[in-house]
């Protein structure tokens, strides 16, 4: 195995790991506002994520920035390609980072009730558009023989990439439910528990699709097949378990996999091209013809063997720290309570 390989398979580890770990950030920060009904319920939703969703975040830069080093034309047409896409997704990132830090400075309501909006709005556009722009690389883009990006803004628009990229957003809303339904306590948990539940009829609906239009896309070998297989076996295993109380932290681990599987599924029908070209099968970009310098990636290599692992297990413990659920209040708002007598 070449290390232009490895390294491609590093970047799919890295595209994983986010959605896997962001994912439910993402989906608990679209649903806060659903789960929490007052302002103290909502804060719980958001305190789950609180400790870890900045780090999670750090997983989409090291993705990007493992792609311009190691295969440097595959980096600078895909994001050519999706120029003004990548604006809203900065922007979407960018409100929804600054919500966290901004919602609760004043006690207004109208100042949260903005920050939560714009939490919902960042949490949903960012996983659509980044699902997007990943079905893209498979369907292919109008790429000419210099790796240029000569289409329009429509032209990234494609049916299966927007397929993609609502099953990625669907399956971070499931991913986030289920989340909420290990880390949180009360009336917060019980909405969670019905979410969790309502999600999952789309979000397993989508994925078959999903693994069809997939395979019928990339004509997969055996090892694409059964790339393809797992995300679709995680999403019944995860379906049959959110109707189960005692699975709860079960289930969160089967949408992980349906998840990460979902993205691993897409580089792994993608290899050995890393961005198809619709103009031309020439022009398409490959592993082989987009790496860098042999020396640019030992050293890289070396560099990515020392402190992945420390990364890893820097993450891993502040997971383990942070592991205890947030307490909310045990009953709904007096409104929603049904009336007695």
């Amino acid at each position: 195995m070449t290390l232009s390989i490895v390294w491609f398979v590093i970047v799919a580890f890295f595209w994983t790991g986010f959605f896997v770990l962001e994912g439910f950030d993402f989906g608990v920060g679209a649903l806060h506002k659903l789960v929490g009904r007052t302002d103290v319920e909502r804060r719980v939703a958001i305190n789950t994520i609180g400790p870890v969703w900045d780090g999670n975040e750090v997983w989409l830069i090291v993705a990007g920035a493992a792609m311009f080093a190691a295969f440097p034309p595959w980096y600078a047409t895909w994001f050519s390609a999706l120029y003004l896409a990548l604006w809203a997704l900065l922007a979407a990132l960018i409100i929804r980072g600054v919500s966290f830090e901004f919602r609760g400075k004043f006690d207004g309501t109208a100042w949260r009730s903005t920050w939560s909006w714009t939490l919902t709005i960042g949490s949903v556009l960012a996983p659509l558009l980044i699902g997007v722009g990943l079905g893209d690389l498979l369907v292919g883009l109008p790429i000419d023989a210099d790796g240029n990006f000569t289409g329009t803004l429509l032209d990234i628009l494609t049916p299966y990439g927007l397929w993609v990229g609502i099953t990625v957003l669907a399956l971070c809303l499931w991913h986030g439910a289920t989340f909420l339904s290990i880390r949180s306590t009360g009336i917060v948990l019980k909405r969670s528990v019905s979410l969790k539940r309502s999600l999952s009829i789309p979000a397993s609906l989508l994925v078959i699709g999903f693994g069809v239009w997939t395979y019928l896309v990339a004509r997969p070998g055996v090892g694409g097949t059964i790339a393809l297989a797992v995300p679709v076996l995680a999403t019944l295993v995860a379906f049959a378990l959110v109707r189960s109380e005692p699975g709860a932290g079960r289930a969160f681990a089967a949408t992980a996999v349906a998840i990460g599987g979902t993205v691993a599924a897409v580089f792994a029908n993608l290899y050995p091209a890393v961005l198809v070209s619709t103009t031309d099968d020439a022009y398409t970009l490959t592993v082989a013809n987009s790496t860098a310098s042999s020396y640019s990636l030992t050293v890289m290599t070396i560099v990515a063997a020392v402190l992945v692992p420390l990364v890893l297990a820097y993450q891993g413990w502040t997971y383990y720290v942070f592991r205890a659920r947030v307490k909310g209040p045990a009953t709904p708002p007096i409104a929603e309570q049904a009336p007695t007598g």
